[in-house]
């Protein structure tokens, strides 16, 4: 790869950032096509979050991906938001156009596009997703109208509260929230079809950890964890054991 004054420079940015494949994707992806682009990882502190996004507009970096801990704290640095962002109050693409940045929520569209391409019947799945943070929000608004049932459940109960009764009001739908406990949980996953990991539990360098025991899972589910280093987080490993479908964060990411 030759870079230049010419090289447009894209990334994404978070704390923590290396684990991330993104700059390996996505830089891989720019080779592929001929493209006069980089991908580089900035790992941005709370702190400093206001300051890199002034140097954004400044220095002309074109794009950005945003992960943890920033998908909501950096939409007030934003000039526009999308629809979807603002309902999720979440960003996780902001794109640079001449100075003015505009942010984006993709999260949930790359979640079903990944259970669709996997064979997953949306329409007549009930649907367990565990975590309600940037990204579990974002996959929650995309599968609520397209399900047959969906459970969110959260650390932070009132937070799942929250967003269930929004979408609810929002659609109308057979949607219902609770906490992130064993028997919770537990009691979800009966009859349940697909279960979907959207919090941060089983990445680098925790791999050794799983949201749930494996003695809830069984091989009639559709197991997709967001996690996407490791490729295959212990949920996976667990899931795929027993016979269930697995679905690992890289399809959704790409």
């Amino acid at each position: 790869m030759t870079v230049s004054g010419a090289t447009k420079i894209y990334g994404v940015i978070g704390d923590p950032i290396d684990h991330s494949l993104s700059p390996t994707i996505q830089n891989s992806a720019f080779q592929y096509f001929n493209l006069d682009f980089i991908f580089l990882a900035f790992n941005v502190k709370n702190e400093e979050l206001k300051n890199f996004i002034k140097c954004t507009r400044s220095f002309g970096i074109q794009g950005l991906n945003v992960t943890m801990p920033h998908k909501e704290n950096v939409i007030r640095y934003l000039d526009e938001i999308d629809d979807n962002a603002r309902f999720l109050n979440s960003v996780n693409t902001i794109v640079n156009n001449n100075g003015r940045l505009f942010g984006y929520s993709t999260d949930g569209i790359g979640a079903v596009c990944a259970l669709k391409e996997n064979n997953v019947d949306l329409a007549s799945s009930k649907v367990v997703l565990l975590g309600a943070g940037g990204a579990g929000r974002a996959i929650a608004l995309s599968l609520a109208d397209k399900v047959a049932n969906l459970v969110i459940l959260n650390r932070d109960l009132e937070k799942a509260k929250r967003l269930y009764v929004k979408l609810k009001q929002k659609f109308n739908r057979n949607i219902f929230g609770g906490s992130l406990s064993e028997d919770s949980i537990k009691k979800h996953l009966e009859n349940s079809d697909v279960l979907i990991n959207a919090t941060n539990v089983g990445m680098k360098p925790n791999q050794t950890e799983s949201i749930i025991d494996s003695s809830m899972l069984s091989s009639n589910l559709t197991v997709m964890d967001i996690v996407y280093n490791p490729i295959e987080t212990k949920l996976l490993v667990d899931a795929k054991r027993i016979g269930a479908n697995t679905i690992n964060g890289i399809e959704m990411l790409i």
